[in-house]
């Protein structure tokens, strides 16, 4: 599992836009991206021409960043969208989006990625009724999605549900009211994503 040691906030701002890392507190005033939006450091506010090596390995640590996995995982999932029919760049996402601690997120049943791969990793979160404690577990069209626990763990993931009540769950996800419960609707597409990452410059540099 992904480890993330650097400091967040530095990380959005070294890429230029928020990622969203600590979920709900990156909406906060307080952000450093909308106090600094600047790259970190002494000559962080000075513009510097990248070349279109740095740009593409800039996507795709940015890529690796929001899903919180590491290289050698990142190169299995642009394998596996390389061997599959359709365009590479949007099967590599599909694929990332597929994720059970991402689809976790997704439903709102986490703040971040980070704390929803913590709910799957506690064996908090069942497909099809079978507890899955993999978060790099690829869901399905069809799947089922359901939190279950503790009475304790249960009403804290309520509470985040209300709070996040006007996050906009994915058009490929279907969320159920009344219950820590969604279901995966269809496959995601290129335009359900809301961040900004340039695949095309991420095929252009494993092309290499």
């Amino acid at each position: 599992m992904a480890r993330l040691t650097q400091a967040q906030c530095r990380l959005c701002r070294s890429y230029g836009e928020k990622m969203f890392l600590k979920g709900a507190k990156c909406n906060s005033g307080k952000c450093p991206m909308i106090k600094r939006p600047f790259a970190p450091g002494q000559h962080g506010n000075r513009r510097k021409k990248e070349s279109n090596y740095g740009l593409q390995l800039k996507e795709k640590q940015k890529a690796k960043r929001i899903y919180g996995i590491l290289e050698r995982q990142f190169k299995k999932y642009f394998a596996l969208a390389e061997r599959t029919k359709g365009v590479t760049g949007h099967t590599l996402l599909q694929l990332l989006e597929r994720r059970l601690d991402n689809v976790a997120f997704r439903l709102c049943f986490a703040y971040s990625r980070a704390q929803a791969r913590q709910l799957v990793r506690h064996n908090n979160i069942y497909v099809n009724n079978k507890k899955v404690n993999i978060p790099s577990y690829t869901v399905k069209e069809g799947d089922v999605i359901e939190v279950k626990g503790k009475e304790e763990r249960l009403k804290a993931i309520s509470e985040i549900r209300k709070d996040l009540k006007d996050r906009i769950v994915p058009k490929w996800l279907e969320q159920e009211k009344d219950a820590l419960k969604g279901a995966v609707k269809s496959l995601p597409a290129r335009e359900d994503l809301d961040f900004s990452i340039q695949e095309q410059l991420i095929v252009e540099l494993y092309s290499k």
